[in-house]
């Protein structure tokens, strides 16, 4: 891939998932308007971030992780990608089939594991119900993220981007018309729109998997259901995708601890789940759309002996990455309670909702970069089919986490699971990069991105000191219902403005670069 496809497969899936990351605030705003961060809403918030854990677990993390780089090294090579990627289909269709009946069965534990601060209340028999309806999500999301990994390695980025604004168009659709047909504002309400939310969830699965497996059948990889086959390439597969899916256990484990954390303190589940929401629209955009196109592009490159390709994509795949993210996470610590109390303090979310939520805000926007770097570095090890180092790092990643959201808990309380995340994060990243020191250089900074790096960080820090300044003029508007919402946008208007100004003119960036790359 040459580097301006490189680069427009950043932006083709960034802009999807940006997308896709308004259509989820949108979601979540009309949850916190109807739900607030009462029982129903932590329930339902607990029951839907199963699937999820098991998704990341099984799909975007062990499974593609291994799938991508062997499926993109078969394409390179002129061998039969079809083959391999109908018996991987059908393999994670039976295991999923069957995970997905035992975690239907034994949700009770499921939910215990999740969140043991729910027992003997009525959030625990809300989530168990709820979580039953929504757990074979898991089945649906894996398989089309399988799909999706075909998709990637064959360049076609756009339908396995636009997959997941389905999921929140149906959660939107689901929410408007279940506020229309009841009262949603006294508990049995609540408990109804919960419901039409679990059942929501299975939906929008089956629709992603049918949207990517069209566009995977037009690009000439149909895939079907079939009886499993243990072949010497899924062998291999399996061999290579073991220390992925411990060190994605490892990682779920880490958001086990903090849920587990936050389940003791009413209200925290909610509010660590609508900051996480603030803070996954860059990770979102930038992150994983780096990680989706980087990843298959190494492969091949690595296939073809491309060494110094391989670096350079590495490069710019960063460069672009800490230019986008680094100013969102000094937004997210500057201006947290404008931008948490205008998206979603309305009716049950209240202004304490707001302040706690904002809190969660501020540490999750110091880790930003570190998750974000995560995504570029992971990368140059799956490349090479090394998923062992990966899980030796997470498990100390895991260690360190349990110990400060544990540990800090009856100090800081609910606050110290982000604390425990953002400090891993950045944990994370120094082990990764020291790993990558046996790679003949792969993840060497060249001339050009230490030269904007600096400039990058500059830049941004001229933004934070803008936007706080601003933010302090403007700070009565924020509580004007019929002026917060143009207060907000002026106010991000005024950080994109600054940043970009500034970036452009102490030479951290050339704006011509970002237009060529929109419009390619």
């Amino acid at each position: 891939m040459k580097p301006i496809r490189l680069v427009t497969g950043f932006f083709t899936v960034g802009i999807w998932t940006l997308l896709s990351r308004v259509m989820g605030f949108v979601r979540d705003i009309m949850i916190a308007a109807y739900l607030g961060t009462g029982p129903v809403a932590e329930a339902f918030l607990v029951a839907f971030s199963l699937p999820n854990l098991f998704r990341r677990f099984f799909a975007e993390g062990a499974f593609n992780m291994a799938f991508v780089p062997m499926f993109s090294k078969k394409l390179e090579g002129g061998e039969d990608p079809q083959r391999f990627a109908q018996d991987a289909f059908v393999g994670l269709g039976s295991i999923l089939t069957v995970f997905t009946v035992i975690g239907v069965i034994f949700m009770p534990a499921l939910v215990t594991l999740m969140a043991s601060g729910y027992l003997g209340t009525e959030r625990f028999h809300l989530a168990v119900y709820y979580g039953r309806i929504a757990f074979p999500y898991i089945l649906f999301i894996s398989l089309s993220a399988l799909l999706s990994g075909v998709l990637n390695a064959t360049g076609r980025f756009t339908a396995a981007a636009a997959a997941p604004v389905l999921l929140n168009i149906v959660f939107v659709v689901t929410l408007v018309v279940a506020g229309i047909s009841c009262d949603c504002t006294g508990i049995a309400g609540q408990s109804y729109l919960g419901s039409a939310l679990a059942y929501a969830v299975p939906v929008a699965g089956i629709a992603q998997l049918a949207l990517v497996w069209f566009a995977a059948t037009r690009a000439g990889y149909t895939l079907h259901i079939g009886w499993p086959k243990i072949t010497p390439e899924l062998k291999r597969l399996a061999v290579i995708a073991a220390p992925a899916a411990l060190a994605g256990g490892v990682v779920q484990i880490n958001l086990l601890v903090g849920r587990q954390v936050a389940s003791y303190f009413d209200g925290a589940v909610a509010w660590l789940n609508y900051a996480d929401r603030l803070y996954q629209l860059p990770l979102g955009v930038v992150g994983i759309a780096v990680g989706v196109v980087l990843l298959p592009d190494l492969s091949r490159r690595l296939r073809a002996g491309d060494t110094d390709g391989g670096r350079d994509a590495f490069n710019r795949a960063s460069e672009i990455s800490l230019a986008l993210t680094i100013p969102a996470a000094v937004a997210l610590m500057v201006i947290p309670l404008p931008l948490v109390s205008v998206l979603f303090e309305r009716g049950a979310f209240t202004s304490d909702d707001t302040a706690a939520t904002a809190v969660a805000v501020a540490i999750y926007g110091l880790g930003l970069p570190a998750f974000v770097l995560q995504k570029t570095l992971q990368p140059l090890f799956f490349a090479r089919e090394d998923t062992k180092r990966p899980f030796y790092y997470a498990l100390a990643a895991m260690v360190l986490n349990a110990a400060l959201a544990i540990g800090l808990s009856p100090v800081i309380g609910f606050a110290a699971a982000a604390v425990g995340t953002t400090l891993t994060g950045w944990a994370m990243v120094v082990m990764l990069a020291v790993g990558t020191r046996t790679m003949n250089g792969a993840a060497r900074l060249d001339a050009r991105l230490k030269r904007r790096l600096w400039r990058i960080v500059l830049a941004a820090v001229g933004m934070g000191v803008i936007l706080f300044l601003a933010a302090t003029l403007m700070n009565s508007f924020f509580d004007v219902p019929t002026l917060r919402y143009g207060a907000l946008l002026l106010l991000v208007l005024i950080g994109i403005i600054s940043y970009f100004g500034l970036g452009q003119l102490l030479g951290a960036f050339q704006l011509s670069e970002f237009r060529r790359n929109l419009r390619g």
